[in-house]
Parts: structure tokens; C-alpha cells; sequence
């Protein structure tokens, strides 16, 4: 009988460390997060209903994803800017720039908070600025997209950043030499490269900003029904000692992350396969 030649993978000890993968995976993600989902389902489905239906978490419910999407979108747009800035120039203090990017991930968030709260106060440098203007920032909703802002950028700018670095200029050069104008060179040229890296910084930083406590929770002001985010209203929930009530919200949470960020992996896909096509 022939022997049976066992195959050998190029990567020794795919099967250790695949193990090692799921068993971290399963204890850091996956066993917590069906944990809160039985927690939740020890509340009965009237209830659930009830409490999701709430005024006072619809409300917080839309300013949270609302003011997310806001800020992750503004990130797309200027982050791109900054990517864009950092690598195709040069220019006195780039590395400090460079530098400042990161800020937002070393600085405690309730730090940032307390930043921007004396910054955009009706007394502060911002706020007094902003005043004769009749624009009101902290303790309104667009407090909350500002703080949500400040900690989004570097998702968008260091995804980016690494695919624009890796983009020949000659590319521009060729389009520009047969004609292309620069909105056409940029519309048709370079942002079909960088759109897949922006919609996950995009998506990186929309999933950041849902769950963002600390730099929001100065500005914001809490107050119910006007500028009450979710992750607020859950630790309501927890210091009233409604342990059901507050993973009920954090699986209202997940589920909706979950979709909207399906959606934004689903298009970066199409984006990508798209760009090779061309």
C-alpha cells in the first residue's frame, strides 16, 4: 500500500497557533459578549420592549449613532486632508504635526473632555469666540460630534496615510499629461486607490466614537432627552443597580454596531474590487 504522505503547511504551527487564536478570541470577545446577551435575556420580551422603546434611549440611541456618523464622516474628509498634507509635502514642524496625530490615542479621554469643555464653554477661548455668532457648543449635541471628532482623527489619518505613501506620482503625471484636470486626477485617479482604506478608517472610527465615554460625558452636559448618550445612560442604568436594563442597551448597542458595521465592510469590498478591476 502506498503511504499516505502527510502534507506539510509553509507555515509551521498554523494549528497551534490557530488554537491560541481562538481560545484568546473567545475568552476576550466572544464569552463576554454572550454573556451579556443571556444577561439580557433573563429580562422578559415585553419588558425589553418597553425599556428599548423608552423615549429617553430612542433619544440617546439617536444622538449617539447620529452624532458617530457626524464625526466619523467629518474624519473621512479632513483625515484625508491631514493624510494627504503629512505625506505629499514638506514643511517646517511636520513631525510635531505628525506627532499631534497621535495625541488623541496617548491623552486620557476624560482629560480630552475636560480639555474641550474649557475650551468651548460659553467663557472659553472657543466658546466667547463662537458667542456673538450665536453657535453653542458645549453642552449641545454638536459638543458631542466635536469631542467624538477629536478622538476619531487618527483611525482615518493612519489608515490612510500608508496607501497614499505607497501611490506613484507618476500616476498623477500620466493622467495630468493626458489632459485629466486635477478634480478629474483626484475623483478618477486617487480616490478609488485610498477609498477601501478610508471607509475602514471610516468604519474604525464610527465603531470608536459609538462607545466613547470619558471626552463626551464633560461636554455633552447630560441632560436626558437632549444630550444623554447611550453609554451615560447605561452607567445610569448600573448605578440604579439595573444590571438587565443596562445590557439590554449594550446588546441594542452591539446589534446595530454589528449591521452598520457589516454595511461599511460590505462596501469597502465593492470599493476594492472595484479598484482592481480598473
Amino acid at each position: 500500500m502506498p503511504l499516505l504522505m502527510k502534507r506539510h503547511s509553509v507555515l509551521p504551527g498554523f494549528g497551534l497557533a490557530a488554537g491560541y487564536t481562538l481560545l484568546y478570541l473567545s475568552l476576550i470577545v466572544l464569552i463576554p459578549l454572550a454573556a451579556m446577551a443571556l444577561r439580557a435575556a433573563q429580562m422578559p420580551l415585553g419588558d425589553i420592549w418597553k425599556l428599548l422603546t423608552d423615549p429617553r434611549v430612542l433619544a440617546a440611541c439617536k444622538l449617539s449613532f447620529g452624532a458617530s456618523f457626524a464625526a466619523a464622516f467629518l474624519n473621512m474628509i479632513f483625515g484625508l486632508l491631514v493624510a494627504w498634507v503629512l505625506v505629499r509635502y514638506s514643511f517646517p514642524g511636520k513631525r510635531i504635526v505628525d506627532a499631534l496625530v497621535d495625541l488623541p490615542f496617548a491623552l486620557p479621554t476624560a482629560v480630552a473632555g475636560i480639555a474641550l469643555t474649557t475650551l468651548y464653554a460659553p467663557n472659553g477661548w472657543m466658546g466667547a469666540a463662537l458667542k456673538p455668532l450665536g453657535i453653542k457648543v458645549a453642552y449641545t449635541p454638536l459638543g458631542v460630534v466635536v469631542a467624538l471628532t477629536f478622538i476619531g482623527l487618527p483611525f482615518v489619518v493612519r489608515t490612510v496615510q500608508p496607501v497614499l505613501e505607497d501611490l506613484d506620482r507618476e500616476i498623477e503625471e500620466a493622467a495630468a499629461s493626458l489632459g485629466a484636470t486635477r478634480f478629474q486626477t483626484f475623483t478618477r485617479v486617487l480616490l478609488p486607490a485610498v477609498l477601501p482604506a478610508l471607509l475602514a478608517g471610516f468604519g474604525m472610527a464610527f465603531a470608536r466614537a459609538i462607545g466613547e465615554y470619558g471626552s463626551v460625558v464633560f461636554i455633552s452636559g447630560n441632560m436626558p432627552m437632549k444630550t444623554e448618550i447611550l453609554p451615560l445612560l447605561i452607567m445610569t442604568k448600573l448605578e440604579q443597580y439595573d444590571y438587565v436594563g443596562a445590557t439590554a442597551i449594550g446588546v441594542l448597542m452591539l446589534v446595530i454596531s454589528f449591521g452598520l458595521l457589516f454595511v461599511i465592510n460590505a462596501l469597502q469590498r465593492w470599493s476594492g474590487a472595484r479598484a482592481a478591476a480598473h
